[in-house]
């Protein structure tokens, strides 16, 4: 005998099961719960989301942290460095995502980059513009506005000492010699280099930029301390005054 139909609706006939709900974290077996296999394995056997997920901790009754982490990352196409750019509001508007996980996050992510940042120490060598850009980039290319740092530089090209000269919008009015050149002296330097950002990231040098160099080059010929570069730092790429023979 054939199902019978109401209005539409099969009467004793296969009916279709509700979408199941995504797992939650317990629900999945020990060997692929990100904890466990952080202990077992340790952080480096984990995907990004599944760090994310043990930075966000605990998700809620309907959404598993590992679910927050995916749409997490998601909203920053993939991008932990586009993450990092966004504002605690814009974190907040993933579902499952309080400000404390959205201040936590933001913390973890400033641990990385300052954990980078540390790649420019006192001593290392500075002997070509792409050593400047490697020891600089991981604390300047996101960062959203401006800073302008002296490298300044012993006679084998090491650096002496890093020093943060303006951080802000960057004009030739904010920039003066003397704070540029004092830490140089004091050092005795054999050099320096100008560093700076574009938080644009495109390391196109402005006519600021420019007028800039020009000063300083000249200030450090009459200092008896000549200016090796200026590097201009964007993300993922740069521009040395000194490679495009603009210094």
């Amino acid at each position: 005998m054939p199902p019978l139909r109401i209005r539409g609706t099969v009467v004793g006939g296969p009916t279709s099961a509700a979408p199941r709900p995504p797992l939650r974290i317990q629900e999945l077996p020990v060997g692929e719960r990100p904890r466990e296999r952080f202990r077992e394995h340790g952080a480096r056997s984990l995907s990004i989301t599944e760090l994310l997920a043990l930075v966000i901790g605990s998700g809620s009754a309907r959404r598993s942290s590992l679910i927050v982490a995916h749409d997490l990352l998601a909203s920053a196409d993939g991008s932990l460095r586009r993450l990092a750019s966004h504002s605690q509001g814009t974190l907040t508007r993933i579902d499952g995502l309080g400000s404390v996980r959205a201040l936590a996050i933001h913390a973890a992510l400033e641990l990385g980059r300052r954990m980078s940042a540390e790649s420019c120490e006192d001593g290392m060598p500075l002997r070509s513009p792409r050593d400047v850009w490697r020891a600089y980039a991981p604390r300047l290319e996101d960062l959203p506005v401006e800073e302008f740092h002296v490298a300044v530089l012993d006679a084998q090209h090491r650096l002496d000492r890093d020093v943060l000269i303006t951080r802000g919008i960057l004009n030739s009015s904010l920039v003066h010699a003397r704070e540029v050149f004092r830490e140089a002296i004091a050092e005795r330097a054999a050099a320096i280099v100008l560093v700076h950002n574009h938080p644009s990231g495109d390391p196109t040098p402005s006519p600021d930029d420019r007028a800039i160099t020009t000063q300083l080059v000249a200030a450090g010929k009459l200092l008896d301390i000549p200016v090796a570069d200026h590097v201009i730092v964007g993300r993922g790429r740069y521009l040395s005054f000194s490679e495009a023979g603009m210094l």
